[in-house]
């Protein structure tokens, strides 16, 4: 879809919802709302399924686990199983989510650095794949294997060391991760050999070398040492022990504007080039995307409830802030976020450029969504809307002021212009938080 129509749309979406009061009015006690745009989710899905489809060779098993991570609710988890995909979980949390949903266990990864024996035991219990982490978690698994018969694929997460990108805190793949074994510390490479070739039921490998700031170059390259290791293990055993790939997702989202790139295409391209055996069939693959799939389809809308200056810089006070955009209040050069601004009737608002503050409403000075962003001035009761944050952002709440948790609506756009919102989260209540606070133990402590 060209940008043109992507802004054409949000607009109509922006106004509707307004219209049907989930945003919006001085005295609404809807002040802030957090939108899905489940076409464009079913969009993504299909993007990656052909994508993929088109590179490999017929017949080759491929499966691709949404990292639930990026969207832990259940809708948004039932939509994707819907298209095909299946999830990656990361704790016992999420895997209760994508139960919940309805996932296979034969559809479902869980991988985790930190795994307790009990989690690792329900997971083989019920043929979950499994990847272990580290050394130590593979001689749990061998008392596990042990100990009961299962039919969870079972691998091994290495550590390329291939090196980071522009955002240190979410690059997997530096020398000192903390995440798999590390490929290229002395003797490593010589004992995952000989752990495959030890433990028959060894069957997978896997990496994660992908996260936004991460150019595809070097996502392609921990692939590639990936692939190597494969091919290095099943020659050592003489046959094909080895027989997925799971090489992770951590595709980047452009945050800057409505451009979706890079795309699965792309990402399939960068792949062939770097290690083309990975596509002829002789391993099944597993992907792990989470925020490619689901940034670009979400949408905040929060109320200006008061303007004000400091310093003669005008400052806009919202209902979004850390609560939602964690990452960027905590790193905002990392994590920049696009303000769109619209009047109190959801219509886009135009107007000279003004240099100002868009704050959250949470209790500390870098509660701040932008600063000095250039925008038509906005005023009480206007609405600002933070495109991209379908991933990491409203889903991921963040209880600081124990703000509450937004409502969240998916929405569908008739071929007639109409906005249909079906409700995929509610908002969270006053009583909510209190009984999640402990109210229920008020005197435990005296």
């Amino acid at each position: 879809m060209a940008t043109e129509d992507i802004a054409e749309r949000r607009n109509l979406v922006v106004r509707a919802a307004v219209e049907q009061a989930l945003v919006g009015g001085s005295d609404s006690s809807k002040p802030l709302v957090c939108l899905l745009d489940t076409d464009g989710i079913r969009a993504s899905a299909a993007a990656l399924t052909a994508a993929f489809e088109a590179a490999l060779a017929p017949g080759t098993p491929v499966l691709h686990a949404f990292a639930v991570k990026a969207a832990p609710l259940v809708p948004v988890l039932r939509l994707l199983a819907a298209t095909g995909l299946g999830c990656e979980v990361a704790s016992p949390g999420e895997l209760a989510l994508a139960r919940a949903a309805g996932v296979p266990a034969t559809r479902t990864v869980l991988d985790s650095p930190v795994k307790t024996t009990a989690e690792l035991r329900e997971a083989l219990a019920l043929g979950i794949a499994v990847n272990a982490d580290n050394r130590q978690e593979l001689e749990r698994l061998d008392a596990l294997v042990a100990a009961a018969p299962t039919a969870s694929p079972v691998g091994v997460r290495i550590n390329p060391q291939t090196g980071a990108g522009i955002i240190d805190a979410l690059s997997t793949a530096t020398s000192t991760s903390k995440f798999g074994v590390a490929l290229r510390d002395p003797g490593a490479r010589e004992w995952l050999v000989r752990a495959f070739l030890d433990r028959p039921w060894l069957t997978r490998l896997h990496i994660h070398s992908g996260s936004q700031g991460v150019p595809l170059e070097l996502i392609a390259q921990g692939v590639r040492e990936l692939h190597a290791l494969a091919e290095e293990i099943n020659a050592a055993a003489g046959r094909r022990q080895v027989d997925t790939l799971d090489i992770g997702g951590g595709l980047p989202v452009d945050f800057t504007s409505d451009e979706a790139g890079p795309t699965y295409a792309g990402y399939v391209s960068a792949l062939r080039a770097a290690v083309p055996a990975l596509f002829d069939g002789t391993y099944g693959l597993v992907t792990e995307f989470g925020r490619s799939l689901l940034a670009k389809h979400g949408l905040v809308l929060a109320r200006v409830e008061y303007t004000k200056s400091s310093g003669s810089r005008p400052i806009a006070l919202t209902h979004a802030g850390v609560q939602l955009a964690t990452r960027t209040a905590y790193a905002p050069a990392a994590w920049p976020v696009r303000i769109l601004p619209y009047d109190a009737k959801g219509a886009p608002k135009a107007g000279p450029a003004v240099a100002q503050d868009v704050a959250g409403p949470a209790c500390f000075a870098g509660d701040l969504l932008a600063a000095a962003r250039e925008l038509p001035l906005l005023g009480p009761g206007d609405l600002i809307g933070v495109p991209d944050t379908g991933a990491y952002f409203f889903t991921a709440h963040y209880g600081y002021n124990s703000l509450p948790r937004p409502a969240v609506h998916g929405f569908t756009v008739t071929p007639d212009g109409r906005v249909r919102f079906r409700l995929a989260r509610p908002a969270q209540s006053t009583a909510d938080i209190v009984a999640e606070a402990g109210a229920a133990h008020a005197d435990a402590l005296l």
